[in-house]
């Protein structure tokens, strides 16, 4: 059985004045994507800003999300690294914290070999019992997991159940799923594709769209998943103005940047992210108002 089918959301990490984790704030957070009828809560990911949180942090705010999601949907823990023994220390912590299930991306920097992934994945998911979904987004990593080593690794490593696809490339996700047999969990790891990863067997998506508009995110893969495929198709294709502006600088700039325009207070980034350029707001701002979310 998938860890979740539908919507996840890449939540950010809100910070106060200080740059110090608001836990009052991620608590509302988390009520909000709730109530919001998101499928999932994925903590500490990249939108989660989880690179610059120090490990007690990173630990802390995983175990904060398990206590106050109590059950209610599954929590899954980022908890990747470009060194083995860091991820594994993480996922090990993440899975003593309650985390349902991990997300752990491929390594960065290091760009390791196919066969170094694949050491890398095994190593991590042998150190735990809780299910582990791959993340691959060579655009930020500089290293792609290719079909055959996700398929070799769901198929060989037990815990191992999918993988949350960013490359934007639909050939080599088509590829996995022909390869896969119905062994890898695929989730879209772009909120602009997610009905054609959903109509090449996907369960989902793990979106950052959903920590501003949750419902909306929810009912694209609801509707699809219920065989409304046309009316889903409708509303991936409404959403793509605002799934534009919230990567017109890089995430989670936007997103932030959005969620403080919806009077959410998350506070700012941490370096080395800054806040969005001046120019580059009217656009948000007119994708949030066109959405109906501002």
């Amino acid at each position: 059985m998938a860890v979740f089918t539908g919507a996840g959301v890449a939540l950010v990490t809100p910070f106060d004045e200080n740059r110090a984790v608001n836990y009052e704030k991620l608590a509302e957070l988390i009520e909000f994507q709730v109530k919001g009828s998101t499928d999932a809560i994925i903590a500490c990911g990249t939108t989660g800003e989880a690179s610059t949180l120090t490990h007690e942090e990173h630990i802390e705010v995983i175990r904060f999300c398990v206590e106050k999601v109590a059950g209610r949907i599954p929590v899954v823990a980022g908890t990747g690294s470009n060194c083995t023994d860091t991820a594994v220390y993480l996922s090990v912590e993440a899975e003593k914290a309650g985390a349902d299930a991990l997300l752990v991306v491929s390594p960065y920097y290091n760009k390791a070999t196919q066969k170094g992934l694949f050491e890398h994945f095994k190593e991590i998911a042998d150190a735990v019992k809780i299910p582990v979904i791959l993340y691959n987004v060579p655009s930020r990593t500089g290293c792609n997991i290719l079909p055959d080593t996700v398929v070799r690794l769901c198929t060989e490593v037990t815990n191992i159940v999918g993988v949350k696809e960013a490359s934007g490339d639909i050939a080599q996700i088509a590829k996995l799923m022909h390869l896969a047999g119905g062994k890898v969990d695929l989730y879209s790891g772009n909120d602009d594709q997610i009905v054609p990863l959903l109509s090449l067997g996907g369960k989902g998506v793990i979106s950052v769209l959903s920590n501003i508009a949750p419902r909306q995110t929810h009912d694209i893969c609801a509707r699809y998943l219920a065989g409304a495929v046309t009316e889903s198709a409708q509303m991936q294709l409404d959403a793509i103005p605002l799934c534009g502006a919230l990567f017109c600088e890089v995430n989670p700039i936007p997103v932030k940047k959005a969620l403080n325009l919806m009077g959410m207070e998350v506070g700012t980034l941490r370096r080395p992210l800054t806040e969005m350029e001046a120019v580059n707001v009217p656009r948000l701002e007119k994708a949030m108002k066109e959405y109906g979310i501002l």
